[in-house]
């Protein structure tokens, strides 16, 4: 679905200084790199896959991780694995915030140090901790599935993206060091459909977009997903909400101008900041914004 037709002139772009200095450093890192842990929003897995990764970490062994498992369905998440398995893929999925999941990726990690310390004992040399680092978009929740890898918080971690700022080697234990490092985006957003569902998410940061633009875009997502996948998603999750059904309104825009009308006195940029908030924090059921491709 073209959710980006009605926004061409309001293009999100988004490539804070921080994370190009970051970026630089992260390559010159990625040499002492045996693991990569790349961490993508269950919700849009396809929309936070950073395109150059695999350039990156060619090579190296790879472990995909979807995090914030919890805001998408059960046969979502099926459905999800049926096809990265087609891709030659095994995603783990993971609630960092509350623990589901780490024991399997640490699991993961672990036979990553054991293939290691193989190679390393048939060349004759000794043994030695496993070097991974953690890549993603910004606030999928990296510096979170660090602390919960490690049991107690060493690295920053909130809900807004941006927090991490520096790469930070972490020590997890006598076999595993982790290298955290501050999101990682593509320099231009060529694909103005994925932007889009990043800002939904509150997966880029928010001065790159325009909060009723981008509610307005959620409203016409969600009536989309409702039509073509109405068995994998909330039934009416806007109308359970708010009491107003968006289904009689022509576009995401209508619908958010009588949302304001209803609940929020004709503010429109608070009918907007709380559609997208009530989103993030699941309050309007458990939704992926994407499917499966085919």
């Amino acid at each position: 679905m073209a959710i980006t037709q009605n926004y061409r002139l309001n293009l999100i772009q988004w490539y804070p200084g921080h994370i190009a200095k970051a970026e630089k450093k992260l390559k010159e890192q990625l040499k002492r790199v045996d693991v990569v842990f790349e961490v993508r929003d269950a919700r849009i897995p396809l929309a936070t896959h950073h395109p150059q990764i695999a350039e990156w970490v060619e090579g190296k062994k790879r472990v995909l991780i979807l995090n914030r498992v919890d805001m998408i369905t059960p046969q979502m998440r099926s459905l999800w694995i049926d096809w990265f398995k087609r891709q030659g893929e095994v995603p783990y999925f993971t609630n960092a915030q509350h623990g589901k999941g780490i024991a399997e990726v640490a699991r993961a990690a672990q036979a990553a140090g054991v293939e290691l310390n193989q190679r390393r004992s048939d060349r004759g040399m000794l043994p030695r901790p496993v070097r991974a680092v953690v890549i993603g978009f910004p606030n999928v929740g990296k510096s979170a599935l660090i602390n919960r890898l490690l049991g107690r918080r060493v690295v920053e971690s909130a809900a807004r993206p941006g927090v991490t700022r520096q790469l930070r080697w972490v020590r997890i234990s006598e076999h595993l060091e982790l290298l955290d490092a501050p999101g990682v985006i593509p320099v231009r957003m060529e694909d103005q459909e994925a932007a889009l569902k990043l800002a939904i998410c509150d997966d880029i940061g928010e001065a790159s977009y325009d909060n009723q633009l981008v509610a307005a875009a959620l409203v016409d997502l969600l009536n989309y997903l409702e039509a073509v996948a109405t068995d994998l998603l909330p039934k009416k999750p806007l109308e359970s909400r708010y009491q107003l059904d968006s289904i009689s309104f022509d576009t995401g825009d209508i619908y958010l101008h009588a949302l304001a009308e209803h609940r929020y006195k004709g503010d429109i940029e608070r009918a907007a900041r709380q559609l997208l908030t009530d989103f993030r924090k699941g309050l309007l059921g458990e939704i992926s914004l994407e499917l499966p491709p085919n």
